[in-house]
């Protein structure tokens, strides 16, 4: 492809396009929400997904799959993410440092999310303790157990 000019034109969007931009762009359009609602103690809205992300295999809903990571290695890449890493452990840490139980913060499906979030993340990036710190503060330290089975055990891939 050229323009105008006959210059080439870069139509190869896959190399241009990061591959966490669905979980920037989600976050993005709602992170005054979220950082409210973690103030509060009270889980409004629909964003735990694409906060706290999840293995892969853990729920087929589609909004779980859209939002869920293959593996320990693309964990570990989601918490190097300038955006991504950062505002992951500034909603952990808010969630630890809340008074109130995080029963009163969301829903239970909702906290199996941030278990099964925070279990993943301890094992892709071991060397950063607000992981095991959310685990054992919110959790009394129980991991979740399906996502432990799926780092052992991966499904197939889908394509």
């Amino acid at each position: 492809m050229f323009a105008m000019d006959d210059t080439p034109i870069d139509d190869d969007f896959e190399d241009d396009e990061d591959e966490f931009d669905h979980f920037t762009d989600a976050q993005d359009s709602v992170w005054d929400t979220v950082m409210s609602d973690l103030a509060a103690g009270r889980a409004t809205g629909n964003w735990v997904w694409f906060v706290f992300p999840v293995l892969t295999g853990i729920d087929d809903a589609p909004m779980a799959m859209f939002y869920s990571l293959r593996d320990a290695a693309e964990a570990s890449e989601f918490a190097r993410h300038p955006v991504l890493g950062p505002r992951l452990v500034t909603c952990l840490r808010k969630l630890t440092e809340n008074d109130r139980p995080l029963s009163d913060t969301m829903a239970d499906e909702n906290a199996y999310k941030v278990r099964a979030c925070a279990t993943l993340f301890e094992a892709a990036v071991p060397q950063d303790p607000i992981y095991a710190k959310a685990l054992d503060d919110l959790f009394a330290g129980q991991r979740c157990t399906k996502t432990q089975r799926l780092l052992r055990e991966p499904p197939p891939a889908l394509f």
